[in-house]
């Protein structure tokens, strides 16, 4: 069972990055490894997935108020932003599935039982979804302070487009997903605050089929039933622990967080993230981690 020090520093990291374009995930996987623990492991990939779920929750209480007035304010506002997010996240579940596909017949041909967790642990890999990453918000950060020819509207294939970039972030950690999503936003021209609206309607969307697959992965791998309440309290308590630690961490930091964005400061993630692909593939090769 991990430690609760443990615990907390991973939910701080969590808390802490959710918000920036800096892959939280990243940030977490290499804590993990630098504390000895593996990132590909059940129940690793399960605390992972409630740490979201936590800085998730934050998400939602943190911007409840503007989803009220931007989604909720008549039927019309609702049904418009309901059709724009199924959309995205169908287009999402696509790309992440035929992506999902292909590395499994490729990059993890002749491992037995191959699963797309066991890329988590590859640090080469996600420095190269960070720099990635980093490029795009750069790219973003360009566009946005180019003269306006006008703030472009969130339709159908501005949606698309957005759900599309967000299915590549699936298997790659370190391809942020909030920076993929509202680099491609801003790139679009789309207003800054809308465009964050939806990307983190996107994310909790999307999030608990997530944390579904991860616990019938974490139970198949542990091999207990639903019986073995003892059992089952034991091993869910950290992930439990982590969750509530990453929402009071993700509460704290989106109150300071959200100011970034509005305050054009949007280019400085993107220096960050190459930044840490550098320092993270260093790492890599100097064997540190």
């Amino acid at each position: 069972m991990l430690s609760i020090s443990k615990i907390f520093i991973l939910a701080v990291v969590q808390g802490a990055c959710e918000l920036l374009p800096v892959s939280s995930s990243a940030h977490v996987i290499v804590a993990e490894k630098l504390m000895g623990l593996d990132p590909t492991a059940a129940e690793m990939t399960l605390l992972l997935v409630m740490l979201h779920t936590g800085t998730m929750l934050a998400v939602i209480v943190f911007f409840w108020n503007s989803w009220k007035v931007n989604f909720f304010a008549s039927k019309k506002a609702f049904w418009e932003s309901l059709k724009l997010i199924i959309v995205a996240t169908i287009l999402t579940g696509f790309v992440g599935l035929l992506l999902k596909v292909l590395i499994q017949k490729t990059l993890l041909k002749g491992f037995a039982h191959a699963e797309i967790e066991l890329l988590f642990g590859n640090l080469d890999l996600i420095a190269a979804a960070l720099a990635a990453a980093g490029v795009l918000i750069l790219w973003a950060g360009y566009k946005e302070i180019q003269p306006s020819k006008g703030e472009a509207g969130l339709g159908l294939k501005a949606a698309g487009l957005i759900g599309l970039v967000q299915g590549f972030c699936l298997p790659f950690r370190g391809f942020s997903r909030s920076g993929a999503t509202i680099s491609t936003g801003l790139i679009l021209g789309i207003e800054k605050k809308k465009v964050e609206d939806f990307s983190f309607a996107l994310a909790v969307v999307l999030t608990p089929p997530v944390v579904a697959r991860e616990v019938l992965r974490f139970l198949k791998a542990q091999h207990v039933s639903a019986s073995h309440h003892i059992s089952l309290l034991a091993l869910f308590l950290p992930s439990v622990m982590g969750m509530v630690l990453s929402f009071i961490a993700g509460i704290l930091a989106l109150k300071w967080l959200s100011n970034w964005l509005e305050a054009g400061r949007w280019y400085l993630f993107g220096l960050y993230c190459l930044f840490a692909a550098v320092i993270i593939f260093f790492l890599h090769c100097q064997y540190w981690i």
